[in-house]
């Protein structure tokens, strides 16, 4: 793919490693970094729920125009699964729906489930997502009691696997394609084991060659002058996304 030809590049044009700690929407800190260095123009090239942390890429200036070739790239994740307990959003900020004992299911039969999720599959978007049918977010459905057909997506599963079981909670990693919902992943395990399980945790670790070891907090950012030595250049973020 060609690269986009950028003229007059000013020192805020480029990429921004946050390490997004939990709570705050995407969105949030895009707001609060754009006003606190006053930047004019800013987004994100890859959103993260409220409760997940870890990597979220800014892009700053002319940096917003590459934002499809950072959304484009794979993801790997890090994460816990809960075991017998569902919720409506699939992960720890929804409303508790079922709950079941877990107590029989061992790493054995989660690993089985995390192997048989790999390579090519349709996935189902959850109800509480951003993904707009009729030009309304199926969130704001969920909101309203409502269950409408979405179509299924086609993701990628490269690699899932059981780090750690402490139950009824299972520790993995997962690199998948974009567009995957690990908390869909978490619960179609819950269901297949006949438990129910959410996603209890989620980190972002990796965007493709870019690694949340080399992105700073919030708190680190907001506590600086300026942004200098902290942005990607647009040259050497073209070079890491070819």
């Amino acid at each position: 793919m060609a690269n986009p030809s950028f003229s007059a590049l000013g020192p805020n044009d480029g990429l921004l490693l946050v390490d997004k700690p939990s709570g705050p929407t995407s969105h949030d800190i895009v707001a609060k970094l754009r006003h606190h260095f006053r930047i004019p123009k800013v987004g994100h090239g890859g959103t993260l729920d409220p409760m997940a942390t870890g990597l979220l890429i800014l892009l700053l200036g002319k940096g917003t125009k590459i934002s499809e070739r950072v959304m484009g790239h794979d993801k790997t994740y890090e994460g816990v699964l809960r075991l017998g307990v569902e919720t409506d959003s699939q992960d720890a900020d929804g409303q508790i729906v079922a709950e079941r004992d877990a107590a029989a299911i061992t790493a054995e039969q989660v690993a089985e489930q995390m192997n048989a999720r790999l390579g090519d599959q349709m996935q189902m978007p959850p109800m509480v997502s951003a993904i707009k049918i009729k030009g309304v977010p199926l969130y704001k459905l969920a909101r309203k009691g409502e269950t409408v057909e979405r179509p299924p997506k086609l993701i990628h599963v490269y690699r899932f696997d059981l780090l750690d079981f402490t139950p009824p909670d299972a520790r993995f990693v997962v690199e998948c394609t974009k567009g995957t919902y690990v908390r869909t992943l978490a619960h179609d395990i819950g269901q297949a084991l006949g438990v129910g399980a959410h996603l209890a945790q989620l980190r972002r670790t990796k965007i493709g060659r870019f690694d949340v070891a080399r992105a700073s907090t919030l708190a680190e950012l907001l506590a600086l002058p300026s942004l200098e030595g902290k942005i990607v250049p647009l040259a050497a973020a073209l070079s890491l996304l070819s």
